[in-house]
């Protein structure tokens, strides 16, 4: 109960500190919507390119004769990559603020996708996926979402929302730019463009980044909570742990399907750019559950969020098992997209509400790494089971099997005490 009234204190002190510092001149306020459009672009671009790179899966077969099982490694690997790499990216983030960290890793995130438009063996795949890709993978999300989290202390999940709509736009937007590229040009001049457009756009993006300001001398610190020690080994330790395996549990479904959606249409009979709608179809769902589960995070709290995030995406996933007709799938995926969407919105707000501030990026960054760790196989066994049985229903259900457990751990956490007030 002392933590709560503390952690909600600061909550409201954080707000008082920001809008003061506004009053003064210094255009806090203004700084805060500049940081909040530099993390959605950064989602938007990041995101966007990624699930671009599920439309090159037929030339690559044709072109190279690289198996999806193998193109499915090169996508485990990098979020493999990231999950490792959210880790330090969270603690540097913490340390140095966001936006030398985002200048970095996405400038060499644009510089993966030039490099791969050259790629002509397979080890060369591998090791920009494990590098490059890995690394724009492992700050866009813990980087903003944190930073987002200390500019709006009151409005977390909102706010969380709204850069998770950069995302959404991006699966809307790129996907189809990427498929006209490629019929007109080549996948290789198509990529070699996104490349360069991607480096300009995340370096613009880093440098719309920052952290709020310091509190003034003899303020009190308004990043309170658990350390990172203190989460993985105190008294909530059995919530972080669960929330690692939560995590682990729902990530492989996140990752695999928009890699191996267009590809699964075009089995179906849908043409190139047809399949490229169903991207377009999960992005633009997403939006309505990153709003809306954005929203409501923030007044029903993290668990009961986690509940319904997951009973869509069951849903979802259920039909699309049974689902074969082109218009069906459609409406199954925008099912499936808006679970998609919304589980991207609430765990760094739910991090938030049992951990507090005080070591945000570095607790996010870990539980972020146990869903890549899942990732990492999601993306291999759904390639795997397609060229092994023809069929990608084995992988679906497997899925569906795996995001059923982590509905079922949801519902051993405690209540989220304090929860944080709209402003």
């Amino acid at each position: 109960a002392l933590w709560v009234r503390t952690h909600r204190h600061c909550d409201v002190q954080a707000s008082e500190l920001i809008r003061s510092q506004a009053s003064k001149g210094n255009f806090m306020v203004d700084r805060r919507y500049t940081a909040l459009f530099g993390a959605c672009l950064t989602q938007f671009v990041v995101i966007g390119m990624l699930f671009s790179f599920g439309l090159l899966l037929p030339s690559l077969e044709a072109e190279l004769g690289w198996s999806r099982t193998f193109l499915s490694t090169c996508s485990a690997l990098a979020f493999f990559a990231m999950g490792v790499l959210a880790m330090p990216g969270g603690r540097l983030s913490d340390a140095l603020g966001p936006r030398i960290v985002l200048a970095c890793t996405g400038t060499l995130y644009g510089v993966g996708f030039v490099l791969m438009s050259q790629v002509t063996e397979q080890w060369h795949l591998l090791l920009i996926f494990a590098t490059f890709v890995g690394l724009g993978l492992g700050s866009h999300d813990v980087v903003t979402l944190s930073t987002i989290a200390r500019w709006f202390p009151r409005r977390r999940g909102t706010m969380s929302g709204v850069v998770k709509v950069g995302t959404a736009i991006g699966q809307i937007a790129l996907p189809p730019i990427a498929a006209l590229l490629i019929v007109s040009f080549g996948w290789r001049f198509a990529i070699l463009t996104l490349g360069i457009a991607a480096s300009v756009l995340l370096l613009a993006a880093a440098l719309l980044m920052q952290r709020p300001p310091a509190p003034a001398a003899g303020t009190p610190n308004v990043l309170k909570g658990h350390s990172f020690a203190e989460a993985r080994r105190g008294p909530s330790a059995r919530i972080f742990w669960t929330l690692c395996a939560i995590q682990f549990l729902f990530f492989p479904t996140l990752v695999s399907l928009p890699l191996h959606l267009a590809v699964h249409g075009m089995d179906l009979g849908m043409t190139q750019t047809l399949a490229a709608t169903l991207l377009s179809m999960i992005g633009a769902a997403s939006i309505a559950g990153r709003l809306i589960m954005g929203a409501l995070v923030d007044r029903i709290g993290g668990k009961m969020a986690y509940t319904i995030c997951l009973l869509v995406l069951l849903a979802g996933l259920v039909g699309l098992i049974l689902t074969t007709a082109h218009g069906a799938l459609f409406a199954v995926v925008a099912i499936y997209g808006f679970g998609h969407g919304a589980l991207f919105v609430v765990v760094s707000p739910i991090v938030a509400e049992y951990f507090g501030m005080r070591a945000h990026g570095a607790i996010f960054g870990t539980v972020l790494f146990f869903g890549t760790l899942g990732g990492s196989v999601g993306p291999i066994l759904t390639g795997w089971v397609f060229d092994n049985f023809g069929s990608y229903s084995p992988a679906f259900i497997t899925l569906t099997l795996s995001a059923a457990v982590a509905l079922l751990l949801v519902r051993t956490l405690p209540q989220p005490e304090g929860l944080t007030q709209s402003d």
